[in-house]
């Protein structure tokens, strides 16, 4: 009876020990396996999906704040940014869509947006071409004076108009443009949507197709609404794409536009990154699929003319966006290569020349527009461009509240937009008027420069020979030149006044007149002196931050050998404190 077990252990050492954890594997039940898989799974699409509800809920569900970037010298930006309360407060995402494609995902399937009819009005362009203008006007939503017909009400409209530039594939129909639409009309907006070509059931009249850099449909919008309302504010509101056919507008207008504020939605600003961006992951190619089949029934609508101008084989092959805008719109547009169509529509390239106040809303987590691109320094470089950045909020949809039923960034339009018509805003006129510099010339090479001497000495770098050669190559007319520059009287030559004026209201601020001396190099000698005092501002930020991060090391280090010191001379003062009460 003694030798059973002795001779079991000899035969289990002799086992080997991949024999034995797979008899121990066996002996765990099954639903334990099916545990453990349920949670790498959920693990893995808790990643893959970039959830985040679990940090929410650690941080308490307080939201985020908006990061907001621009002139730190500019006191319109200033004045604007306080009086939104929307880019002053947290965002809090809605608990259950808590992640990027979630949201996405819901804005594109799920959401139908508010029920509401709109009016249209066909409108014919130069080139033949023929656009839908989808219009739902303040008095329509609040009831008063309900017209009927399609036409667009010529003496009934008196509050601004906005006009809307939805995104790639995009039309009146779709949820977040009916959101925003609803929304601002009820908040006394006159809304006008600006279909692309070939879409909101209207069919391609030329032979040209919009893209991602077309801005003439746009321009001649404004102009024909501008020639009907001249009184009544206009603003633009681009989405997505839009976004970037917007910036770039307003950069192609400068000082000639026609409107008198805008906001862009998830720009992409640059094409070719997001286009890099969009390959990249597993998820971001989903994305590029779907977005690439949306194109290919854009293009199934319109067959007959597509087929004609484009390569219609490598259209239905497309897998990618890049495909399609090699097959179709390299071919239509006439541009040499993909990357070249990219490289001339990014719309970074045209901020520079935005005149009128623009505020940008950008996601960090977006999908499908990835942050990379966002043209921060640029932004801060432009008086009148504000950048407003969440970390969450997914690609045009922003959602909040329990129920989900509201987008935040359509609160944050109405607000800025609602701001700026109690407004009048002079901004700053640029000097030279030798047009609009090339978008594809570099930043870098326009200054304005410092030269730091060996005594640490800083100084404005030269910039005479530069601005020479492009007065030389000028070839516009003085008559030409002053028309795009305002008029400027004998005491205004030496001294530039920027001029905020409000309505006459005794409860309001009385408007601020900030002058700025102009030196012997114009206005460049102030943007020298902000872009000095602008990088020695973050430089003093970091110098804080380094000399907080030295106390912290400093501390960590010698604590061991402070803590010890410490330790012994409180010992040792126990010690005599407790001999002198011995001897008492």
């Amino acid at each position: 009876m003694e030798e059973n077990p002795t001779i079991t252990i000899s035969q289990a050492t002799h086992q080997s020990p991949y024999h034995l954890l797979f008899q121990a594997l066996l002996s765990i039940p099954i639903s334990h396996y099916w545990i453990g898989l349920a949670t790498l799974l959920i693990i893995f699409l808790y990643n893959l999906f970039e959830c985040h509800f679990i940090w929410d809920f650690i941080t308490g569900i307080r939201g985020q704040s908006v990061s907001l970037t621009f002139d730190s010298f500019s006191l319109s930006c200033k004045e604007i940014v306080s009086n939104c309360p929307s880019l002053n407060k947290r965002y809090l995402v809605t608990p259950w869509l808590a992640s990027p494609h979630l949201q996405t995902l819901f804005l594109t399937f799920v959401d139908k947006g508010p029920a509401f009819n709109y009016k249209r009005k066909i409108f014919h362009a130069s080139d033949g071409g023929t656009i839908a203008l989808d219009c739902l006007f303040s008095l329509d939503v609040h009831g008063d004076g309900f017209n009927m017909n399609n036409d667009m009400p010529k003496n009934d409209i008196k509050s601004p108009i906005m006009v809307v530039i939805p995104g790639l594939t995009s039309d009146s129909a779709s949820s977040y443009i009916k959101h925003l639409a609803y929304n601002s009309a009820k908040d006394k907006w006159n809304v006008v949507v600006v279909n692309h070509r070939g879409l909101g059931g209207v069919s391609v009249t030329t032979d040209w197709f919009y893209n991602a850099g077309w801005t003439e449909d746009v321009r001649e919008v404004v102009r024909y609404l501008r020639n009907e309302y001249h009184d009544i504010p206009i603003f633009l509101v681009g989405t997505s794409i839009g976004a970037n056919v917007l910036v770039k507008y307003l950069g192609e207008e400068g000082n000639d536009t026609l409107i008198s504020g805008a906001v862009a939605i998830c720009n992409p600003w640059d094409l070719l990154i997001n286009d890099r961006f969009i390959s990249r992951r597993v998820v971001q190619k989903i994305y590029d699929r779907a977005i690439a089949g949306g194109l290919q029934g854009y293009a199934q609508l319109h067959q007959t003319r597509m087929a004609r101008l484009a390569n219609w084989d490598g259209i239905k092959k497309s897998r990618r966006v890049r495909d399609f805008d090699n097959h179709a719109t390299c071919i239509i547009a006439k541009y040499e290569t993909v990357d070249t169509y990219y490289r001339q529509n990014t719309s970074t390239n045209y901020l520079r020349n935005v005149s009128v106040p623009l505020l940008c809303i950008n996601a960090l987590d977006d999908p499908i527009c990835t942050r990379e691109a966002i043209p921060w320094d640029e932004c801060r470089l432009n008086k009148n461009v504000i950048l407003a950045t969440t970390k969450h909020g997914g690609h045009l949809a922003f959602y909040e509240g329990i129920t989900a039923s509201r987008l935040w960034w359509v609160r944050a339009v109405n607000e800025f937009l609602h701001y700026l018509p109690h407004r009048r805003f002079h901004f700053q006129l640029k000097t030279q008027v030798h047009g609009l510099c090339s978008p594809f010339k570099s930043t870098m090479d326009q200054g304005p420069f410092v030269n730091v001497a060996e005594d640490g000495t800083v100084a404005a770098a030269g910039n005479e020979l530069a601005r020479d050669n492009g007065a030389g190559k000028s070839s516009e007319s003085p008559e030409t030149a002053h028309k795009h520059a305002s008029p400027v009287t004998e005491e205004d030559q030496h001294s530039q006044i920027i001029t905020e004026e409000r309505p006459n209201d005794s409860n309001q601020i009385p408007s601020v007149v900030q002058r700025k001396e102009i030196g012997e190099h114009g206005t460049d000698s102030y943007a020298v002196v902000s872009h000095i005092r602008r990088h020695v501002d973050q430089l003093s930020r970091q110098t804080r931050r380094s000399m907080w991060l030295l106390v912290y090391i400093a501390v960590v280090t010698t604590w061991p050998l402070a803590g010890s010191a410490l330790l012994f001379f409180l010992r040792k003062s126990k010690k005599i404190s407790s001999s002198t009460v011995l001897k008492r």
